[in-house]
């Protein structure tokens, strides 16, 4: 008897094979888990932990991950990509309001970075692809800080970088340029090891695409080296010694704004304290005090106890003192700083320009309301926004007031020094957010700016972390968080200004137009190929 084998293509053979199957679904699942992960690492590299180069193979990963895929695939990476970054990064939005508002702030800011993930597969396609890359990544910042509400800078990649080596840039052209090298050498660096491991298996060298990787990386690295003689800490216009005055609240959380009068006396007695130290010689004494935002919630215009406590705490450390106050002017809320002098009393004041949607202010009110109530009563009244530069002349000093939010915008802050400022302020109030993250994001924007700007930078902060930090970056005066603290230091002063504060906004304005060049290009490419193809 003889036995036939089964012919070739037989049900034996036809049947579906568990390993290939494996494989799809394994190749399916990597690219959205790399997204994600990769906007996880990225998120690890900023602050509180100076981690600050792992930016770069966050965008590394994530070049690999678009390259060589279709728009739509692009944008539903890129999604991944902005919710593994900015869930973890901006959780403390949630800390005492819920989930709710910290979740719809993530999905609508990842859009942004969909975005941005479908115009890199559209340049991708471009020769030296990570230029193209890294300034649409750089154009999705400057949409995100602008729309909607004013903007939601928070995330800019410059923030990430005030512990790296990218950081002299930003006194080149402010935190635009700065988040453009990172990105650009992380989009390098993938480059880089894609052409390595083609040029292994293929033995062939592409010689310029090769060259065009290596300078992605390289140019940024050397490129900040070249920068560093921006930053300096000579004292052009003299120095000044400032006190940063740390007063505490009764408790963190939304309630602390109950404890008001508290609050107040917690500042007032600081300085008394710190008054009673110069006094004894064991400190010198200050040319100016700085205390920090909503360190007199009571209006002290309308309230002459509030008036009184401020007053004697002016008068008993004998020199200015830059008040943060919550007034009511000509039926308008407003996050006010107010110069008060020892001798006259009040003498000026600066009104918060940039307030904090959903904070200060209630957009889309009756909407909000509608979905739930308890959200309109905790902003009950809107803030009015002010309209001028805030520059006090404390000391002799020229001191620019930038109050707590507005250091996330590049606009708020150029303007001060643009007005004069000798050194700046950064008046804030972190209680609302506890121990989270927050005052340490905020932190390294301070960092960042004083760099950008060459200028001394306080925070005074009413729960902490304060901080004096000089014009290279460096911190060299911190206080603990939720504990009664004054800072004491000579700073110094300075009056020139570098290429990022006089061309303010040029540089974005040209990475934007590079963005939408590339862009351009790679869609007028794509047509002529399928007209070809169609030919």
């Amino acid at each position: 008897m003889t036995v036939t084998a089964p012919a070739a293509g037989g049900p034996d053979q036809a049947e579906p094979q568990p390993a290939p199957v494996a494989r799809r679904w394994f190749a399916r699942l990597v690219p959205p888990a790399a997204a994600a992960l990769s906007g996880a690492l990225l998120y690890v590299s900023f602050p509180p932990r100076a981690l600050w180069w792992l930016a770069l193979p966050a965008f590394a990963v994530f070049g690999w991950v678009l390259r060589g895929r279709g728009w739509k695939a692009g944008l539903g990476l890129g999604y991944l990509f902005g919710l593994g970054f900015l869930l973890p990064l901006l959780v403390w939005t949630g800390v005492e309001v819920g989930p709710g508002p910290w979740l719809a702030l993530v999905v609508i800011e990842a859009l942004f970075v969909a975005l941005v993930g479908a115009g890199v597969t559209a340049v991708a396609k471009l020769p030296a692809w990570p230029v193209w890359a890294a300034a649409v990544w750089i154009a999705g910042e400057a949409a995100r800080a602008r729309v909607p509400f004013s903007g939601f800078p928070w995330g800019k990649i410059a923030f990430g970088q005030a512990d790296g080596v990218f950081l002299p840039l930003a006194a080149v052209g402010g935190t635009p340029v700065l988040g453009f090298a990172v990105v650009l050498a992380g989009f390098g660096l993938y480059d880089v090891v894609r052409l390595a491991l083609e040029t292994r298996r293929t033995r062939a060298v592409r010689r310029g695409a090769a060259v065009a990787a290596l300078l992605s990386v390289a140019v940024p690295v050397l490129g900040a080296f070249a920068a560093r003689p921006l930053v300096s800490d000579d004292a052009e216009a003299g120095t000044a010694t400032v006190a940063v005055v740390q007063g505490n609240v009764p408790r963190a959380g939304l309630d602390f704004n109950s404890q008001r009068r508290a609050v107040l006396d917690h500042h007032a007695r600081e300085t008394e304290r710190l008054a009673a130290d110069v006094e004894a010689g064991e400190v010198p004494r200050p040319d100016f005090v700085l205390w920090p935002e909503n360190s007199s919630d009571i209006d002290p215009f309308t309230n002459t106890d509030a008036y009184a406590v401020i007053d004697r705490a002016a008068k008993a450390i004998g020199v200015p003192i830059s008040v943060g106050g919550v007034v009511e002017r000509d039926g308008k809320l407003l996050n006010e700083q107010i110069l008060w002098d020892p001798v006259k009393g009040p003498t000026d004041t600066y009104d918060k320009r940039q307030i904090q949607p959903f904070g200060e202010y209630l957009p889309l009110r009756p909407l909000i309301g509608a979905i739930n109530s308890e959200w309109t009563s905790m902003v009950a009244q809107d803030f009015s926004r002010g309209s001028e530069p805030g520059v006090f002349t404390m000391g002799g000093a020229e001191v620019g007031l930038v109050t707590c939010y507005e250091a996330a915008f590049d606009w708020a802050v150029r303007s001060e020094v643009v007005d004069g400022a000798q050194m700046i302020s950064v008046p804030s109030n972190n209680a609302t957010f506890g121990r989270s993250e927050m005052t340490y994001q905020q932190l390294a924007m301070s960092r960042v700016r004083a760099v950008e700007h060459s200028r001394t930078v306080t925070v005074p902060v009413t729960s902490g972390v304060s901080a004096i930090i000089m014009p290279d970056g460096t911190i060299t005066g911190r206080t603990g968080m939720f504990v009664p603290d004054t800072l004491v230091q000579e700073v110094p002063l300075r009056s020139s200004q570098t290429p990022a504060t006089q061309m303010g906004i040029l540089p974005e304005v040209l990475l934007v137009l590079v963005a939408a060049g590339g862009l351009g290009w790679a869609v007028t490419a794509g047509v002529r190929r399928k007209r070809a193809g169609g030919a």
